[in-house]
C-alpha cells in the first residue's frame, strides 16, 4: 500500500493547529470581559437595528431574485471554520458554489445596484451581529477571510508564514487593519502582508481600550467609504 506524504501546506496547518491551541493571547478574565462586551453591545445593536435589518431584507427581496442572506465558510479562531452571514449583494446563481472563489473587485459585474450601495455603506455587514451573538465572531478582531481565498493565486500561508497567527483570536466585524487603510480586498501580496502585520499588531497589543478606540474609528471609516466595493 502506497503511503501518501503530507504536503507542506498540510504540515503547516497541522503545526499551527497545535500551537494555536496552546497560545491564547487574550488571557482568562480579559477574554471574559471581551466576550461580555460583545454580547452586551452586540445584543443592544441587534435590537436597535432590527427595523433597519428588516427594511434592507425587504429591499433585497424586491431588487433581485435569490436569498436575502449570503453565507460563506470563513476562517475562525484556532484554525476552525464557521459560516459568516452578510446581506446578499451579488446576483444569485444556483451554480455559484461551483465557481472558483474570486475576491470582489471594483466595478465587479456580479454586484447588484442595491448591493453596491450596501457595500459602500457597510450595511451588508450588519447580519454579522448574529455571528457575534453566536460566539463565532467578536465585534473587533482580524477580518475573517474566506476558506481557500487566494491572493495572486496563492493561499495566505504560502505568502507569509505569519498568516495563520491571525487565527489566534476570534475574527471581528471590524479591526485594526480596517481603521488603518487596509479595508477591502487583498488583491496583491503587499496588501495581504500589510494586513497580516496590522492584525498581528492588534493581537499582540490587545486591550479593552484599543477595542473601544477601533469601534469609534470604524464609524469614521464607514463614512469615508474608502476601499469599500
Amino acid at each position: 500500500m502506497k503511503r501518501v506524504q503530507p504536503t507542506s501546506g498540510q504540515l503547516v496547518a497541522d503545526f499551527v493547529s497545535v500551537t494555536l491551541l496552546a497560545d491564547h493571547p487574550i488571557k482568562r478574565w480579559d477574554a471574559v470581559v471581551k466576550a461580555g462586551i460583545d454580547l452586551l453591545i452586540g445584543g443592544l445593536l441587534t435590537v436597535l437595528l432590527l427595523p433597519l435589518l428588516a427594511i434592507i431584507a425587504l429591499a433585497i427581496r424586491i431588487d433581485s431574485p435569490g436569498p436575502v442572506i449570503f453565507k460563506q465558510r470563513r476562517h475562525a479562531q484556532n484554525n476552525r471554520e464557521f459560516e459568516i452571514y452578510k446581506f446578499r449583494t451579488m446576483r444569485w446563481k444556483v451554480s455559484a458554489a461551483a465557481e472558483d472563489l474570486r475576491q470582489t473587485s471594483r466595478r465587479d459585474e456580479r454586484i447588484t445596484s442595491l448591493g453596491r450601495f450596501l457595500r459602500a455603506s457597510s450595511l451588508d455587514e450588519l447580519p454579522q451581529l448574529f455571528n457575534v451573538l453566536k460566539g463565532d465572531m467578536s465585534l473587533v478582531g482580524p477580518r475573517p477571510h474566506a476558506v481557500d481565498m487566494r491572493t495572486e493565486g496563492r493561499l495566505g500561508h504560502e505568502i507569509t508564514d505569519l498568516y495563520p497567527q491571525r487565527h489566534r483570536v476570534k475574527p471581528g466585524i471590524t479591526g485594526w487593519s480596517q481603521v488603518n487603510g487596509a479595508r477591502g480586498a487583498t488583491d496583491t501580496v503587499e496588501q495581504l502582508r500589510r494586513r497580516v502585520t496590522l492584525d498581528l499588531h492588534y493581537i499582540e497589543n490587545w486591550s479593552l481600550l484599543l477595542d473601544l478606540k477601533i469601534l469609534a474609528l470604524t464609524s469614521r471609516e464607514v463614512i469615508k467609504g474608502n476601499n469599500a466595493y
